[in-house]
């Protein structure tokens, strides 16, 4: 059985574990190391036992814990070429750390086969993970995407459960208080999904077998949770299918509750 938790997930601070009976990993750091132990204790995992850090790419929301997590706890580190190159650059990753570039074709780790895949956002080399349980489940975690590219959905389409950004209201985003260049740059093609694309991503996903949704890295300035649920819940009973049938759907906070499948 695969255990799923998004032990963190805002504008704030990242941070996703994904585990099986043979181990677990995580998926960015993004707050410091003691709340992500702390956090990984809540659920019953030792942060000594997780098999490896995957990195989404290197802004400060998704890397702020890793360089104390991976010292303390002796976990290695994984990011694609560009987003490594850029955690060198700034010291997040020092020679106390045993990293590695992922390759394309994916790899093993925790008993999972993982395989990244390329996201298009404002960073060096980002990428989302595509991740398939020793029993056959597929998971993915999607997030900061400014657009869901061939690429993008093809890796993460028949998915059995997604994370899948769901940033911000197009509306209050243009009329809230962020200064006009960082609304651009949000609402650009390498910034991060509306509620709107998300929803219409999530119909898809579900048209392709896809049964479990957790709504992912919300805006605390530019979004709401409940707007965010309902605006994908609408566009699924528009497809014609029924919530808590056809479908589960949550949306991911801090120190959310493991999902079993």
């Amino acid at each position: 059985m695969a255990k799923f938790c998004s032990l963190f997930s805002s504008s704030s601070g990242n941070s996703t574990y994904i585990g099986t009976s043979q181990g677990g990993i995580l998926i960015d750091v993004g707050v410091s190391a003691k709340k992500t132990a702390d956090a990984l204790r809540n659920i019953g995992v030792e942060p000594d036992s997780i098999a490896a850090i995957f990195v989404t790419h290197e802004h400060s929301d998704h890397i702020n814990g890793i360089r104390v997590f991976a010292e303390r706890h002796g976990t290695k580190v994984y990011a694609s070429h560009g987003t490594l190159a850029e955690m060198e650059d700034i010291g997040t990753i020092t020679p106390k750390i045993s990293a590695d570039v992922i390759p394309w074709e994916g790899m093993e780790a925790g008993g999972m086969f993982i395989r990244p895949f390329k996201t298009p956002h404002d960073s060096r080399e980002s990428t989302g993970y595509s991740i398939v349980t020793p029993d056959g489940k597929r998971l993915a975690v999607a997030t900061d995407i400014g657009k869901v590219t061939d690429t993008v959905m093809n890796a993460i389409y028949g998915s059995d459960l997604v994370l899948l950004e769901s940033n911000h209201d197009v509306g209050m985003l243009r009329n809230g208080p962020y200064p006009y260049f960082l609304k651009e740059r949000i609402l650009s093609n390498h910034g991060h999904l509306s509620n709107e694309a998300c929803a219409e991503t999530a119909v898809k996903l579900m048209q392709s077998g896809t049964t479990r949704f957790i709504l992912g890295h919300l805006s605390k300035e530019n979004n709401i949770p409940a707007l965010a649920f309902e605006t994908t819940r609408a566009a699924m009973k528009m497809a014609g299918a029924v919530e808590n049938l056809d479908y589960l759907l949550s949306v991911a906070g801090d120190n959310n509750p493991v999902v079993s499948f």
